[in-house]
């Protein structure tokens, strides 16, 4: 299917979904199950059934929660989706964008190595974290011919752009915020702020897992 024509179907889903979420999904749990299937369905052939945004929403489908949290969990796989989409991340990766995908994941391999040793002080893991999401970031950008016009090279100005392109949610712009302060701490000798070893692998592990998800 065209991606054009994709987008259109996956949002059409999504708007008829939160029509429902104001109406019969809350009044009856069992009326969503039609929607959201529907939604399953569509992401299990165009995204995959290996794909996050499929396999997410069928393991909720699989246990029991309620029609209005499967509704909205349904849109977010969806909206994902189709950001995913308009980033062309649908078309395959070329080879220089695997090479930055590499270097990036590289980057991160050496921050874990050094997590794992008890003599290193977490903040320096935490600085190699920071800088392999604002390389990713920038390459992203970079990829998708963003311009950044006036504005500083930074964590902050790259996630904002991605967002104003509607490529990455409000939510992560607070995650990429959260995980920059941390960053900023490290670099700036807070030690204190950047001591627990645990919150720097928590760090490490969602970084690693936005990059997974909008990198391919």
């Amino acid at each position: 299917m065209d991606t054009n024509l994709l987008i259109e179907q996956a949002q059409r889903i999504v708007a008829v979904i939160e029509e429902r979420l104001v109406s019969s999904i809350r009044e009856d749990p069992a009326a969503s199950q039609g929607y959201v299937t529907e939604a399953a369905e569509f992401l299990r052939v165009y995204a995959g059934e290996k794909s996050e945004f499929f396999t997410s929403l069928k393991q909720c489908l699989d246990g029991k929660h309620n029609g209005e949290y499967l509704g909205k969990l349904a849109n977010e796989s969806l909206t994902g989706f189709v950001r995913y989409l308009k980033a062309g991340l649908h078309e395959g990766t070329t080879p220089t964008r695997q090479a930055q995908l590499d270097t990036v994941s590289d980057i991160l391999d050496q921050a874990r190595l050094l997590l794992e040793q008890q003599k290193v002080h977490p903040a320096a893991p935490a600085v190699l974290i920071g800088a392999a999401l604002e390389e990713f970031l920038r390459t992203w950008l970079e990829n998708a011919n963003i311009s950044l016009g006036n504005k500083k090279p930074s964590l902050d100005s790259y996630s904002q752009l991605l967002k104003e392109n509607d490529l990455i949610t409000k939510q992560d712009t607070k995650d990429i915020s959260s995980w920059g302060g941390l960053r900023n701490h490290a670099a700036h000798g807070e030690w204190d702020q950047v001591e627990d070893r645990k919150r720097i692998n928590m760090m490490l592990e969602a970084v690693g897992l936005f990059m997974r998800r909008y990198g391919g």
